[in-house]
C-alpha cells in the first residue's frame, strides 16, 4: 500500500464517523484550522487569510497545514499561527494531525478534497470555495463561496472566505525571520538571481540571466545564483564559467530566507521564492510567463511591499481559466506541461531591457505598482 493510499485510509473513515453526529455552527471561535496541500508560493499567499483570522479572532489558536519543508519558515509564529507539518505522501503526518483537539472552524484553501481531512480532524464548521468537481470533494463543506467575478489576487480572494473588512496590509517585520544554520553569505552588497522554478516552462533564457548578472556587477553589486535541489545544472547553463557564486541546491528554506533578506535585490521567475521575497521585504522583480501576474500579484494585502511583476499581457496561449479546477472567467493563465508545450514562448517574450529597467527602479526604491508592460 502506497503512502497516499494509507493517508486516504486513515482520513476517510474518521471523516465519515466525525460527521455522523449533527453539528451546529459554533458561536465562539477558539480554534481555527487552515487545511490545504499547496506549493510554497501558494502557501505564502495564504498570509492575508491568516492575518484576517487573527484580527477577527485575536485570542484563537490558528493552525496552518504546511509541507514539512515549509514549517521552519513559521518558527517565528507570524500572526501567531502554528504551522503543522502535513504531506499526503507521509501518512505519519496525518496520524499526528488527528491527535489535535477539535477545531471550531476550518478554512479549506485550493483543493476541496482537504475538507475530508478537516472533517477527520473534527472541525465543526468547514468553509471553502464552491465549484469543484467531483462533488464528493464538497460533501463535508458547510459553507461554500463563489470566486469573485472581478480580477483579484488569490490571497485576497481566500481571505474573503472570512466575513468582515480586509486585513491591514502587510508591513515590514510582520513575518519574523526564521532562524537558520550558518553559511557563507556574500561579503558586500549583493543581488540574488533565483533562476529555478517548479517547471522549465518558467525558465528564462540562460544568456539573459548572464547578461543581467553582468549588468548588476557594473552597478556595483555582487551576484549570487540561487536554485533549488536539482537546479544546479541550469545555473551552470547561465554561468558556464562559474564567474559568480552559486547557492543552488545548497540551502534549506530558512537559509534561503536569510540569503534573500540580506540582498539588495531578488530577481526570479513566478515561483515560491518570489513570494518569500515579499515576506522578507526584499526588493523583488518577478518574471511571469505561464502564470497570472494578477492572480499571484500583490493585490491589496501585499500592496506596500517593494515587489514588481513583469509579464507580456495579453499572451495568445495564456488562455486557460481554471483555478484549482474551477472555471473563473477573468483568469488568464497556462497550466500546460512541458509535454504539451515545446518551449516557454511567454518567458522568451520578456526581454532583457524591460527587466533591467525594473531592476534599476527597484534598486532606487521605486517598484512598479501594477503588473504588465
Amino acid at each position: 500500500m502506497g503512502e497516499r493510499t494509507r493517508t486516504r485510509a486513515i482520513v476517510v473513515p474518521r471523516a465519515i464517523a466525525a460527521r455522523i453526529v449533527p453539528r451546529a455552527r459554533p458561536d465562539e471561535i477558539r480554534r481555527v484550522l487552515i487545511a490545504h496541500n499547496l506549493l510554497l508560493g501558494d502557501t505564502f499567499m495564504l498570509t492575508p487569510l491568516v492575518a484576517k483570522l487573527r484580527e477577527r479572532h485575536p485570542n484563537a489558536d490558528i493552525a496552518l497545514l504546511a509541507a514539512p519543508a515549509f514549517v521552519p519558515l513559521y518558527a517565528g509564529r507570524p500572526y501567531g499561527v502554528r504551522a503543522l507539518p502535513f504531506s499526503p505522501s507521509r501518512s505519519e503526518t496525518t496520524r499526528t494531525l488527528l491527535g489535535e483537539a477539535p477545531f471550531d472552524l476550518a478554512v479549506v484553501a485550493g483543493d476541496n478534497r482537504y475538507s475530508w481531512l478537516a472533517a477527520a480532524m473534527r472541525a465543526r464548521h468547514i468553509v471553502a470555495h464552491a465549484g469543484t468537481r467531483p462533488l464528493t470533494q464538497e460533501w463535508f463543506v458547510d459553507e461554500k463561496h463563489p470566486y469573485p467575478d472581478r480580477p483579484a489576487a488569490w490571497g485576497d480572494i481566500v481571505a474573503s472566505l472570512i466575513p468582515g473588512e480586509a486585513p491591514r496590509p502587510f508591513a515590514r517585520g510582520d513575518w519574523p525571520a526564521p532562524a537558520s544554520r550558518d553559511f557563507d553569505l556574500p561579503s558586500g552588497r549583493y543581488a540574488v538571481l533565483h533562476v529555478g522554478a517548479s517547471t522549465p516552462l518558467k525558465f528564462w533564457r540562460p544568456e539573459r540571466w548572464m547578461a543581467l548578472a553582468q549588468h548588476l556587477e557594473k552597478l556595483g553589486l555582487q551576484v549570487a545564483w540561487s536554485g533549488g535541489p536539482g537546479e544546479e545544472g541550469f545555473v551552470r547553463e547561465c554561468d558556464p564559467g562559474g564567474r559568480y557564486a552559486s547557492y543552488a541546491g545548497r540551502l534549506d528554506l530558512s537559509q534561503v530566507w536569510r540569503l534573500v533578506q540580506g540582498a539588495g535585490l531578488l530577481v526570479c521567475p513566478d515561483t515560491g521564492i518570489a513570494h518569500l521575497g515579499r515576506a522578507a521585504w526584499t526588493p523583488t522583480v518577478a518574471l511571469f510567463g505561464p502564470g497570472s501576474a494578477v492572480l499571484a500579484g500583490k493585490g491589496d494585502f501585499w500592496r506596500d511591499t517593494p515587489w514588481t511583476s513583469i509579464t507580456e499581457d495579453p499572451f495568445p496561449c495564456r488562455d486557460q481559466h481554471l483555478v484549482f479546477g474551477r472555471p473563473v472567467a477573468w483568469v488568464r493563465r497556462c497550466g500546460r506541461t512541458p509535454a504539451q508545450c515545446a518551449e516557454p514562448r511567454c518567458m522568451h517574450a520578456i526581454d532583457l531591457e524591460r527587466v533591467v529597467v525594473s531592476v534599476e527602479r527597484a534598486l532606487q526604491g521605486q517598484p512598479e505598482g501594477a503588473p504588465g508592460r
